[in-house]
């Protein structure tokens, strides 16, 4: 088991880690910007850092103040939490160049499954279904083609993308060419790179991942799926397992085709395979890389701390079991952040002048606010995630609505108004949505509209 790990994140997910290596007896290091300096994280180290200004690249991205960092408190190894670093190659080969074991996948891994073409390829040859497209990077000429043969609608995808960034969904042949001149401007801004590939668009699906805990050598723990199809311009608002839409069978699929997967390029650590479903249909779209935001979901129904699972594994100690995790019950995640619905989702930073979070049995908030706390201009609007368990999944509705209505946030606008007319709306109760739900039905929603 490691003795000393060092956290290069901020924010709920920080928390989340530090708490982790307390229970397992390994001393946390934080690190932080000047406009962190007071946050949650920091005083719930051992140890903290300041490792520069707020501005991200000048901080959470930087890479040699975080290896220093690293270096200089003594840490054995780097956990990068989600977001920033965790699924930067280069960062995850700067820890091991500098003797520091990085708590996530190899960077060959990384480097793979981080370039949309390459992974698609490797899923391909791994029998895993993908979603019908170009067989590599495009050029606009070849995009045309490729787009009457595959039918419209079709999605440009930037090749080293993810988030929705680079990304434009095409109706009318007309408007390709537009679309993949934005699209590509996007992907450079985003990414430094602005290929892009065609897939054909499937249409009234369902975004389902896959949870997956490897240990580097073959072996595979998959633990269910989720069902993140509440999104709003490809960013997930809630989350829940397993998939009121995902048959035994379908699931039995699931977790064999991501079992493939992982053999076959030998994965590490946790790791997410994010794949589209339509009836008892499924196609790959990407992995991720690192532990997703909504992982407490499947915590909560297979008993598996993920955290834990990481550190064990970076640690030499394994996997916690081999083959497919039993899952009990039902949970629901909600995402709450800073953030105004009724002004486009306008982030709202500023001081939490007041917060109290919802208790109760089978209530878990993972957050990083306190009362007084600052909620800054220069990061994420997430403020906390509202996570519930029961034995099925209309009692885990009833207490999602319960934990909400208890949830009191003062200070910063939120999107908790938006997320209770979500789960109270007839569509979600039914477990009849897909990703395009939220869109089609934002004209029902009070919250979202104009004040």
């Amino acid at each position: 088991m490691l003795g000393r790990v060092l956290i290069a994140n901020r924010g709920e997910i920080a928390v989340r880690v530090i708490r982790a290596c307390r229970e397992l007896g390994i001393e946390a290091v934080a690190v932080y910007s000047t406009a962190d300096r007071d946050s949650l994280h920091v005083q719930l180290a051992d140890r903290a850092v300041c490792i520069g200004p707020p501005r991200p690249a000048e901080s959470y991205l930087n890479v040699p103040s975080i290896v220093g960092a690293a270096e200089t408190t003594r840490c054995e190894a780097v956990h990068p939490g989600y977001g920033f670093l965790a699924e930067n190659a280069d960062f995850a080969r700067a820890c091991e160049d500098n003797g520091l074991v990085f708590v996530g996948p190899r960077p060959e891994s990384i480097e793979l499954m981080g370039d949309k073409v390459r992974a698609r390829e490797t899923m391909a040859a791994a029998a895993v279904p993908v979603v019908p497209g170009s067989p590599g990077r495009t050029a606009l000429a070849d995009a045309r083609g490729l787009a009457d043969e595959l039918g419209y609608p079709v999605l440009l995808k930037a090749s080293a993308g993810g988030g929705g960034r680079g990304m434009r969904l095409v109706a009318d042949p007309d408007d390709l060419e537009d679309a993949f001149r934005a699209a590509t401007t996007e992907a450079r801004s985003a990414f430094s790179d602005g290929s892009l590939y065609v897939e054909r668009a499937i249409q009234a699906a369902r975004h389902v991942e896959i949870q997956v805990l490897c240990d580097g050598e073959g072996g595979v723990l998959t633990l269910g799926e989720r069902d993140c199809s509440i999104q709003r311009r490809h960013q997930k608002l809630v989350e829940e397992s397993p998939s009121p839409g995902v048959s035994p069978e379908l699931r039995s699929q699931l977790e064999e085709a991501a079992r493939r997967a992982c053999e076959a390029i030998r994965y590490r650590g946790a790791g997410t395979l994010e794949f589209l479903v339509s009836g008892e249909e499924f196609w790959f779209i990407e992995m991720n890389t690192r532990l997703q935001v909504e992982h407490p979901v499947t915590e909560l129904v297979t008993g598996v701390d993920l955290v834990h699972g990481q550190l064990a594994v970076a640690g030499g100690d394994g996997l916690p079991a081999l083959g497919r995790a039993e899952l009990r019950g039902h949970a629901l995640e909600v995402r709450v952040n800073a953030e105004d619905p009724a002004r486009g989702f306008l982030p709202t930073p500023g001081r939490v002048t007041r917060f109290r979070p919802p208790l109760g049995p089978g209530v878990r908030v993972d957050t990083h606010l306190y009362e007084g706390s600052e909620m800054p201009a220069h990061y994420d609007s997430l403020l906390g995630k509202v996570i519930v368990w029961d034995e099925t999944r209309r009692r885990a509705l009833r207490r999602a609505l319960r934990a909400l209505s208890e949830l009191e946030v003062e200070g910063v606008s939120t999107t908790r108004e938006l997320l209770i007319e979500i789960l109270t709306s007839e569509d979600f109760q039914s477990g009849n949505y897909t990703t395009a739900y939220l869109h089609e039905a934002a004209g029902r929603f009070a919250t979202l509209a104009p004040s």
